[in-house]
């Protein structure tokens, strides 16, 4: 029990310590190692496939190569056939067999397919130890016992060993008038006992292992120039990593390649773009905050110091214009609150079916005494009468509304005129708002949504704004699911475009 609980410790802490380690190698070292291994395997492989088909192939190459020189015993055969119209004669008489063999295979030739004698057999030879060369008479016969001749049906019918399997046999065909008659055999010999064949097959092998060799040599350097070359964007983007980590936005990484490390390389710098500007949102928008705070705070403190110290008597002017700062403070609290839950994706909308232009009828019936003080006409370019519903929520559209009113009313000169107009477009309720000017510029358009963001003198602090009203519209709309876009008016103002789905 001991003995086995020390060999699965043993076990499981050699798992740990290899795992623990692999986990520390580098990714050039893994991709370097899986190049090698993976080239190794395939040089063996190849290695493997060459030498089984060389060997295999020499014994067929031999053995074709042997009977090729028994064409004039094969061209007697057919001349056999035809003069007797069959194998019959052969097939009766053995010793016509031997004689066709003996008449067209020259003496010196009769054995020349004889493999050479194992090396022993040489020496002793030379030393006039054992038996001595056949006579012709018995090479001739060990020849007929080698040689088969099949008929057209691969059916043996003269010579060699009747009983032995065709497959055995190195084949060549007997035909006459390209009309085949039958086959010549010649019987396979084991080749590895010759020194010859394993004197070619060990030159064979040798060179195999030559070029596997190399191939793998190849393929180690290859693999470590390419885990180089692959890992060096990487690296790079390691670095890059942790200078962004460090807080230094302005890392870059120079991109080099069209590939997907290249794309990553890109993603990387649309990354580091993306903080960098917003922390210098970040930090713009707690300059303006901390501004915009600090203006209806000074004039309250101002105010108060005024009171105590009494420069200024407590009336109703007094207490109007506290009062007036204290809800110009509270605006930009509430409003940066709205925003802060628009952020965090918790701002109230309860969605339902609802008349958008009813409620901003409602809406412009609260602010007809102030246009009407700023000498702003409104003007109604209704292209559909009849009431169209979208899924929205009623109080945040009132709000919607009343921060665009309240822009207008800001910014627009006077005398002046707002057109407010409704269309439907693709299967989307369009509203937009258009005063009579002054307009914003064209580089401008697109940075009116943003916090804080201020065109020039015209749309200055001094107007009273925040400069947080239209960022809220925004965050508003895209709760609901629609779009807003400001324009230039081909009247020279500022044109605001709603657009929700339909419900």
């Amino acid at each position: 029990m001991a003995g086995a609980n020390f060999v699965n410790y043993f076990r499981n802490g050699t798992q740990a310590y290899i795992s623990q380690h692999t986990m520390r190698f580098k990714l050039s070292y893994k991709i370097f190692i899986a190049f090698t291994f993976t080239a190794l395997l395939v040089v063996a492989l190849m290695v493997g496939i060459m030498r089984y088909y060389v060997a295999r192939n020499f014994a067929d190459y031999v053995h074709r190569s042997l009977l090729e020189r028994y064409s004039d015993f094969s061209d007697a055969l057919a001349a056999e056939y035809q003069a007797h119209n069959g194998w019959q004669t052969v097939k009766d008489n053995p010793a016509r067999w031997k004689e066709i063999l003996r008449a067209n295979l020259p003496s010196q030739d009769v054995d020349s397919d004889r493999l050479p004698p194992r090396p022993s057999e040489f020496d002793n030879q030379k030393a006039g130890i054992g038996p001595p060369d056949l006579p012709a008479r018995g090479r001739i016969e060990r020849l007929a016992r080698r040689l088969v001749l099949f008929d057209v049906a691969k059916q043996p019918v003269a010579g060699g060993r009747a009983r032995a399997s065709i497959d055995r046999y190195a084949l060549r065909k007997i035909a006459i008038d390209g009309q085949t008659i039958g086959w010549l055999g010649l019987h396979k010999r084991e080749l590895r006992a010759n020194p010859l064949a394993v004197e070619f097959l060990k030159q064979q092998s040798q060179m195999f292992y030559l070029i596997g060799g190399a191939i793998l040599v190849l393929a180690a350097i290859v693999a470590f120039i390419l885990s180089r070359h692959l890992l060096a964007p990487v690296r790079k983007l390691t670095a890059g990593t942790r200078a962004l980590a460090s807080r230094k936005l302005d890392t870059r990484i120079a991109v080099q390649s069209n590939d997907e490390l290249g794309q990553l390389a890109a993603d990387f710098n649309t990354m580091a773009d993306t903080l960098e500007t917003y922390d210098q949102m970040r930090q713009q928008w707690i300059s303006d905050i901390a501004h915009e705070l600090r203006t209806p705070l000074s004039i309250l403190l101002g105010e108060i110091e005024a009171l105590k110290d009494g420069l200024r008597e407590v009336n109703d002017d007094t207490l109007e214009s506290l009062n007036s700062e204290a809800r110009h403070l509270s605006k930009i609290v509430n409003d940066l609150h709205e925003l802060s839950l628009a952020d965090a994706g918790a701002l109230s909308i309860k969605k339902e079916r609802i008349d958008p232009q009813a409620v901003l009828e409602e809406t412009l019936g609260h602010f007809e005494q102030s246009f009407a003080e700023n000498r702003i006409t409104i003007e109604k370019n209704r292209t559909h009468q009849p009431p169209v519903f979208v899924m929205g929520d009623a109080g945040r559209l009132k709000q919607l509304f009343s921060n665009l009113l309240e822009n207008t009313l800001r910014y627009a000169d006077a005398p002046g005129t707002l057109i407010i107009g409704q269309a439907l477009v693709d299967n989307r309720l369009l509203f937009y708002l258009e005063d009579s000017g002054p307009g914003v510029p064209g580089e401008s358009l697109d940075r009116l949504f943003d916090r804080l963001y201020r065109v020039d003198r015209s749309r200055s602090r001094t107007k009273g704004g925040s400069g947080l009203g239209l960022s809220i519209c925004k965050s508003i709309i895209d709760a609901l699911g629609g779009e807003i876009r400001a324009i230039n008016g081909k009247s020279g103002g500022l044109r605001i475009e709603i657009e929700l789905p339909l419900a």
